[in-house]
């Protein structure tokens, strides 16, 4: 099966990266150093969102996570 179709039918809303998450990457403290977590992290943060994640690294953040 085609992973995007698979997506399509699931229950969740797409979060476009925007200016807004960017600039709040430069707030974050070097407390991670996966790129891509960190964008993860900016985001929950100004969508008020929180982070489901086996990662203690993330949990160090001001971020409302969720242990897997």
């Amino acid at each position: 099966m085609d992973f995007a179709d698979i997506l399509v039918r699931q229950p969740f809303e797409p979060l476009a990266v925007t200016v807004a998450h960017a600039h709040a990457l430069q707030e974050l403290p070097l407390l991670h150093r996966d790129p891509f977590d960190r964008l993860l992290i900016a985001q929950a943060r100004i969508e008020g969102m929180t982070i489901l994640t086996r990662d203690n690294a993330i949990t160090q953040y001001d971020v409302s996570t969720l242990p897997v």
